[in-house]
């Protein structure tokens, strides 16, 4: 009764095989990215699990009792390369006890593969060890020698196993391909087995014999992807320094990039500068440029993982400290123009580049400056009118770097004295003609008109620079005698004013050029006289100015002799 407590090994054996199928699943699905093969990469080492089906060809002899194949199997495989073609496998098959057979196999050779384009082949060879068990010649209705029952199995032996074979693999497009589907895995097994001192049939007991035993096991099931056969690409690493140009004292970032690292692994980072004190531990490092001189630095970084090649990666970064600039400075004056003896505000604005203190003075080519802050004050007291004063503001930092800049201000003159007042003569009033008496010839002056303008060409010879405005007046309503037609105002008063003219020239010898015959807007029957001497205002006269060439003048003899006739 040997064989049982195998046949629950091998049971086991096969349900250990599925497990592990599922198992390296699941740590597949769960394992860092990093470590599954990418694309063309081809995989380190590889875990095949699943089904295998033995189909047995051959017979125990001398009882020539034949092996029936067996349905029931599993397959699990390890194979580890050491390149992208060449590596080597250990193979564990178990087919429990099918109908009446047992076979378990362990074995390990040399595994070739040819990766492709989403598909993979391979072939191997391996010798190994087989625990064969039976046949048990209870075989049912299978004809003689089954016909002769035994009570027993024929017990598990250890024997000799060779192995040759190939398959394909399909590769997954999940999980950065870390599974592949394979498709079929054929191998050709021989298998040897020594059972034993061989006992004639019928028997009840062990048959013993020798049993040299060839078939074909068929696989499918899950292979999983580990490592990689290229390395990983090297580190690199790359600096960024931030500002890039300063000045002394200012601070300076540096910050490191590492690509490719491994992130299973703690790199370490460590930092030098050629200027300045460095400090840091991490990625980024702080540099402290105080009190180091003008001029042009460089930083270097070093991150590692590791002592192997492409497990640590260098990186530079330069900057430049520039020398200080100097303070830049403007001047200005408010008001840039002042009377005499008057003040200035002088206003300085000063700026340092870097914002170093600054201290102000001021000086002035003239009059006096007085002030140590960015306003001062300038006064001009003492100094002539029409001087422009020029005013220099002047900066310097705590470095002794300077600047300056300037502005002036202008002194009035002082005004001239007022002019003397211009005393102009004033016109004047004379007598004034009044036509009311003769309705008949109502332009005509008549003699007591005339005795008016008698008197007022005296006063007109006596002020021989002085001129006569004479200005003719009439009312809206007047009517000519013959017509008895309205006739416009501004023609009575035109022949009016021309007539008292016509006697002042040809009966009293005036000089022509010396009267302006004009008509006004007074209603009345008159003529009125204004004396205008040299250089007189003549704005408060309202009155405009006549065309004597158009206005027709009184015959002074026809209306001389009508008088006397009558």
């Amino acid at each position: 009764m040997v064989y049982r407590p195998l046949r629950h090994i091998g049971r086991l054996g096969l349900a250990a095989c599925a497990v592990s199928l599922g198992v390296a699943s699941l740590s597949a699905q769960t394992a860092p990215s990093t470590t599954a093969p990418v694309g063309p990469n081809p995989s380190r080492f590889d875990l095949f699990t699943g089904y295998s089906y033995f189909g047995a060809h051959g017979q125990v002899k001398p009882a020539n009792i034949n092996y029936s194949s067996i349905n029931l199997g599993a397959i699990g495989s390890g194979a580890y390369y050491f390149n992208k073609y060449v590596g080597a496998e250990a193979n564990f098959v178990a087919h429990p006890d099918g109908q009446n057979d047992g076979l378990y196999s362990v074995s390990g050779g040399l595994i070739a593969r040819a990766p492709m384009q989403n598909f993979t082949l391979f072939a191997h060879g391996l010798v190994g060890a087989s625990y064969l068990g039976g046949p048990n010649t209870d075989c049912g209705d299978n004809v003689s020698p089954c016909s002769i029952p035994t009570q027993e199995h024929e017990p598990y032996r250890w024997g000799p196993t060779l192995t040759a074979g190939g398959g394909m693999d399909y590769d997954l497009p999940f999980f950065n391909n870390r599974f592949s589907l394979r498709l079929f895995e054929a191998d050709y097994r021989y298998i040897h087995a020594d059972f034993g001192p061989a006992t004639s049939v019928p028997t009840f007991g062990i048959l013993g014999g020798r049993a040299n035993l060839s078939g074909v096991d068929l696989s499918t099931g899950i292979v999983t992807h580990f490592g990689h056969i290229i390395p990983p690409p090297p580190v690199t690493y790359t600096c960024a320094v931030s500002p890039a140009s300063i000045y002394p004292g200012d601070p300076i970032t540096v910050t490191g990039t590492a690509v490719n690292l491994n992130p299973k692994k703690t790199a370490t980072y460590k930092w030098t500068s050629t200027g300045g004190t460095i400090a840091g531990t991490t990625a980024t490092a702080n540099v402290d440029t105080k009190g180091i001189a003008p001029g042009a630095y460089t930083v270097k970084g070093n991150v590692s993982e590791g002592a192997k090649p492409g497990q640590f990666a260098d990186c530079s970064g330069d900057f430049t400290v520039k020398p200080f600039d100097p303070p830049t400075v403007s001047c200005s004056a408010a008001p840039s123009t002042v009377d005499m003896g008057g003040s200035s505000t002088i206003t300085a604005s000063g700026v340092s580049p870097q914002n170093r203190a600054l201290t102000y003075s001021y000086s002035s080519s003239a009059g006096s400056v007085s002030g140590t802050s960015s306003s001062a004050t300038l006064s001009t007291a003492g100094v002539a009118g029409g001087t422009s004063i020029t005013v220099t503001c002047n900066v310097v930092d705590d470095l002794g770097k300077t600047a300056t800049a300037m502005t002036s201000v202008a002194i009035n003159r002082p005004p001239p004295p007022p002019p003397a007042a211009v005393v102009r003569p004033s016109t004047s009033n004379l007598c004034s003609v009044s036509f009311e008496r003769d309705a008949k010839r109502p332009t005509r002056v008549d003699n007591e008109g005339k005795a008016c303008l008698d008197e007022l060409a005296l006063s007109l010879q006596r002020s021989t620079d002085a001129k006569l405005d004479i200005i003719g007046n009439a009312t809206a309503k007047e009517k000519t005698p013959a017509k008895s037609k309205k006739i416009k105002k501004a023609d009575l008063a035109a022949e009016r004013a021309v007539n008292t003219k016509d006697y002042l020239v040809k009966e009293k010898g005036l000089d022509a050029s010396r009267i302006v015959v004009m008509t006004g807007s007074d209603d009345a029957k008159t003529v009125t006289t204004v004396l205008v001497p040299a250089g007189a205002d003549t704005s408060a006269i309202s009155a405009s100015p006549v065309d004597e060439t158009a206005v027709k003048v009184q015959p002074r003899k026809a209306a001389v002799a009508r008088k006397h006739k009558k």
